[in-house]
């Protein structure tokens, strides 16, 4: 059974995007209590696994704190195209980038797939050209909770929140008890 706590540092893959679901593995990251879900290798494998991007050479401990870095420098990125901002230094994904390997074809579960990457490097590669080539015309919209504000594809410009079920109720709730205070 899986208890609340557990719950909520479980990884999330509703973004529409790899690169944003990468943001993701930190949740409320403005809250006064961020949720990190890439708390070990463990779950950086699990990411990885889920993503299809778990590499040949398999990943050490030390590659969590570098997963993380790469989350944290694409944050400001997708934070100043939320926010119609100047982007920042976009020089800072270079080194990311240039770990970057052509994609062979491969079958996974009957259908034609990339390969997977030979290390984690170009799995991150892999990540930053996603986000790369879709940051300028991507439907972003962030969620309306400011706690949470999660990144994430919405081609049809109508969600308000990243999820009915978490954010969308506990706004619901909160205003309610607004409601029936006042």
């Amino acid at each position: 059974m899986t208890t609340f706590g557990e719950r909520f540092r479980e990884h999330r893959f509703v973004t529409g995007a790899v690169w944003l679901d990468l943001l993701v593995t930190l949740g409320r990251a403005y809250g006064v209590e961020p949720i990190e879900r890439l708390y070990d290798l463990g779950a950086l494998r699990t990411w990885l696994d889920h993503e299809g991007l778990t590499p040949v050479a398999p990943p050490a401990d030390a590659d969590v704190a570098r997963v993380k870095a790469l989350r944290e420098t694409l944050r400001p990125l997708v934070l100043a195209v939320l926010d119609h901002a100047d982007p920042p230094d976009v020089t800072v994904l270079q080194p990311w980038l240039d770990a970057d390997e052509r994609v062979r074809a491969t079958v996974r579960d009957g259908r034609p797939a990339a390969a997977p990457p030979s290390t984690l490097d170009a799995a991150l590669a892999r990540i930053v050209r996603q986000a790369v080539e879709q940051l300028p015309g991507a439907p972003l919209a962030a969620c309306a909770d400011a706690e949470c504000r999660m990144a994430y594809l919405d081609p049809t410009g109508r969600r308000r929140w990243c999820s009915p079920e978490t954010c969308g109720v506990k706004a619901r709730v909160r205003a309610h008890r607004a409601r029936a205070r006042g």
